[in-house]
């Protein structure tokens, strides 16, 4: 073995007996770290990544590794310098890291997904429902059958040669690339179709039914598999993501799978209560309002709230009340008002609440004396 020329093995630390999964990890390794693109103007990492690819293409290769094994460098033909051919590697270096060197990889592209936002009522994202939603999708284009050609003839592209790639140097490695003129095809129109300018596609709005499941809240979204755009080059289509917003209800607030509202309340009913009907996602519910309830007060009603998504338990709906005082009182109002006031003792507290507070205001203002 040359002294200049390290095993094989060594280079890309691995032992004798590595199979094809520890060599490209170990070969990934060393080439994310070491790639030119990543060290310009370092020829020592430079040498260092062209050590590893000869060695990784020895190594995955069945009948090279067994002569290397047999006879060492000579049993290869690397005698001397490095001899890789980073051309013939370019499918090796696409399967490894993908885009990372902007390589395409084997077969043809999936489409592009595709996302949308649907706004639905408090009702129908609480319980449901099934709707339709319309889609700007293409389809092949019906004067030219797709073609993109008046005549309906596309012609081989003479800068790619019908092959769809061409080879796109980055630094010293040569990696195949989509053809610019032809977008990939290896073909293009010459006589371009009227209607569709060539593209050999036309836009139209689809009709897709959408089915939104009880409980989803704003955000949530669902996926239409094969709704997306279409592949440029024969491959599956992608996914269309269709996203809600919850629009607002006049009487409830979500937190949640819980329900919240308001409900007004006058004194008297306060003060005596009284039973009341109550609003609520299922339609009113009867509610009894204790006597002496105070403003603010909240009670719960279990199971009138949103369901759970995916289950059919659901949360509870809070009912806050709200005590309304009267602003326009007439002469007999106020009289009688002014008899209860008089009934009670002006000036002093008639329920625990404010009880509650002058007995604090009393307690501070004996302590500053």
């Amino acid at each position: 073995m040359p002294e200049d020329k390290r095993d094989y093995y060594e280079v890309l630390g691995v032992a004798r007996t590595a199979g094809e999964a520890e060599l490209k990890s170990a070969f990934r390794k060393i080439a994310l770290e070491h790639h030119p693109d990543r060290n310009p103007d370092n020829p020592k990492s430079e040498e260092i990544f062209k050590e590893a690819a000869e060695a990784y293409e020895v190594l995955t290769d069945s009948e090279k590794r067994a002569r290397y094994d047999r006879m060492g460098h000579a049993g290869v033909g690397a005698g001397g310098a490095y001899n890789v051919d980073f051309g013939n590697m370019a499918d090796i270096f696409a399967e490894i890291f993908g885009d990372f060197f902007g390589a395409r990889g084997r077969g043809p592209a999936r489409g592009a997904d595709l996302r949308m936002e649907l706004g639905i009522r408090f009702e129908e994202a609480a319980f449901g429902t099934q709707t339709e939603i319309k889609v700007p999708k293409t389809r092949a284009c019906a004067a030219c059958e797709g073609t993109g050609s008046q005549s309906k003839k596309r012609q081989t592209c003479q800068q790619c040669g019908g092959s769809g790639s061409i080879r796109q140097r980055l630094g010293f490695l040569s990696l195949s690339q989509p053809c610019p003129l032809c977008r990939g095809r290896g073909t293009f129109a010459k006589d371009a179709c009227s209607t569709c300018k060539g593209e050999g596609e036309e836009a139209f709005e689809a009709t897709l039914p959408l089915k939104v499941p009880p409980g989803v809240d704003t955000g949530g979204h669902v996926c239409l598999r094969g709704e997306g755009a279409p592949s440029q080059d024969g491959g599956p289509p992608g996914d269309l993501y269709v996203f809600f917003r919850v629009q607002k209800h006049p009487l409830f607030e979500r937190k949640g799978t819980d329900v919240w509202c308001e409900l007004p309340i006058s004194f008297v009913q306060a003060a005596l209560g009284t039973e009341l009907e109550v609003p609520t996602l299922d339609g009113p519910v009867k509610m009894t309002i204790p006597e002496g309830t105070q403003t603010g007060k909240v009670f719960r009603l279990r199971g009138k709230g949103i369901p759970w998504l995916g289950s059919h338990a659901r949360g509870d709906q809070h009912v806050r009340v709200r005590l309304e005082t009267p602003t326009r009182l007439s002469s007999k109002q106020r009289e009688l008002l002014t008899q209860f006031a008089a009934e009670t003792g002006e000036g002093e507290d008639i329920n625990p609440q404010s009880r509650s507070f002058f007995q604090k205001v009393k307690d501070l203002f004996d302590k500053k004396s």
